[in-house]
């Protein structure tokens, strides 16, 4: 909601500026439609030209995760400390029980006490697959880390392009402002045999296509691709927390160490204490008993 607030609260300054200074939103409101199919019109036709469906469709996407805010919050974290824990255990206990819970996570009673990871399909993977590696006796913990650092990147580069296209139609956006000016200098010169004051207008309305070209690039397109970037940086973190806690695993520590070296490695923001995981901890072992 930020984002909507944001877009809300620059609307309102560069235009009641505008207004507060003496300008006159009759000009600026009936150019505006024309200029807006111009300039908005030329940068989605370019933005399809220049990217293929699944970037358009994660665009659109990210447009609404932008206004959603990012999805893994504080009891998510909670919650992939609690699972890692339970799966690390069963693990170190037995490699057949916690097979099953890895080779059909959509059934394993694990999984499902935790229906918002389960429902993801990065952080099961990552689950499922490296457990899963392990058991087969891929478990040098450099080589491990390696490759989840790998997928991580991956996984950071798919979930990027959105941004980085709004980026481009943000960084064009001017440019496409002067083309609908341009236009409207040409139909102004096309009246030249007009009065001062209808020229005047003409003009004024040409110098729409420049300020709304800025405006958008500057004060909505190039933040909400920055917004979205951040966004995606901070969900990442929550797949950088499960990839901590294996390595951990894998240097042979306990599993309530495993986890502390995962929580540790969540920002401040959303890093439960230690007393909660402990709290959570302890549930988990009234539940088994």
């Amino acid at each position: 909601m930020t984002s909507l607030a944001g877009i809300a609260i620059t609307l309102f300054m560069v235009f009641g500026g505008y207004v507060i200074a003496g300008g006159k939103l009759e000009i600026i409101l009936h150019s505006l439609p024309y200029e807006l199919m111009i300039i908005g019109g030329a940068a989605v036709g370019s933005f399809l030209v220049g990217n293929d469906l699944s970037t358009v469709k994660s665009t659109l996407s990210d447009i609404g995760k932008a206004i959603r805010g990012p999805k893994w919050k504080r009891e998510d974290y909670q919650g992939a400390l609690c699972l890692m824990y339970e799966l690390l255990k069963l693990a170190r206990e037995s490699a057949l029980k916690v097979e099953s819970h890895i080779e059909n996570p959509a059934g394993s009673a694990i999984f499902q006490k935790y229906p918002k990871i389960a429902a993801d399909h990065e952080a099961v993977e990552i689950i499922c697959d490296t457990i899963r590696s392990i058991l087969m006796n891929f478990n040098n913990p450099h080589q491990v880390e390696d490759l989840l650092e790998k997928q991580l990147e991956t996984i950071a580069h798919e979930c990027g392009v959105g941004a980085h296209a709004l980026q481009k139609m943000a960084d064009g956006l001017p440019a496409l402002g002067i083309v609908a000016a341009v236009l409207g200098v040409i139909k102004t010169m096309a009246s030249i045999d007009k009065p001062p004051e209808v020229l005047g207008q003409m003009i004024g309305g040409a110098l729409v296509g420049t300020f709304l070209g800025v405006f958008l690039a500057y004060g909505v397109v190039g933040p909400l691709a920055d917004r979205i970037a951040s966004i995606h940086a901070q969900d990442q973190r929550f797949y950088a927390l499960i990839r901590e806690t294996i390595v951990a695993s894998l240097q042979l520590h306990e599993p309530k160490i495993c986890v502390e070296v995962g929580r540790r490695n969540i920002p401040r923001v959303d890093r439960p204490s230690f007393g909660e995981i402990e709290e959570a901890l302890k549930s988990l072992k009234k539940e088994a008993a």
